[in-house]
């Protein structure tokens, strides 16, 4: 009898405040994925300065140079990608992720935390990976600061969903 082979799960992230990163640490949990966060060589302020600074940098469609992953994207067959929600679309830093990473012929799973509500935040993200399979899509209402654990299990949940159907 043939082994089975396993899947190769990687959840990655950018999170400013940490309701994205709870959420990416809940789901690779829950689901056995490796985690990368993708953090911005230069730190964004905090206060009222990430605005106009998020802001302006999405506006101005800028992809500002990051770190190296902790993971190589290209050796994992399922990946979910987690973002804050900026300007009613995907932060600058996954902008980047996106351009840099190969992404082609994968399975994705698509998360932002907000809020207010995800804009065009997933549609964004899935015209960006089109190549790959997109085997689902959530937003969160920032789990740091209301319903906090009704909103990390709805997050665990959909995961687990996800990868009993991939």
């Amino acid at each position: 009898m043939a082994a089975v082979e396993r899947k190769r799960v990687l959840v990655v992230f950018h999170s400013h405040e940490g309701n994205t990163r709870s959420l990416a640490e809940n789901i690779a949990d829950e689901i056995g994925a490796d985690l990368s966060e993708v953090v911005p060589e230069k730190v964004v302020p905090s206060g009222p300065m990430k605005y106009f600074w998020g802001g302006s940098q999405v506006m101005m469609g800028r992809k500002p140079p990051i770190q190296p992953l902790s993971s190589d994207i290209g050796s994992y067959d399922i990946i979910f990608i987690g973002t804050p929600v900026w300007a009613w679309t995907y932060t600058p830093p996954i902008s980047t992720l996106l351009k840099e990473h190969p992404f082609s012929g994968k399975k994705v799973a698509l998360f932002a935390s907000c809020e207010g509500g995800p804009g065009k935040t997933l549609e964004k993200m899935k015209e960006a990976l089109k190549g790959n399979e997109l085997i689902g899509e959530e937003w969160f209402f920032a789990p740091l600061k209301k319903d906090t654990e009704a909103t990390l299990k709805r997050a665990r949940d959909w995961a687990r969903d996800l990868m009993i159907k991939a």
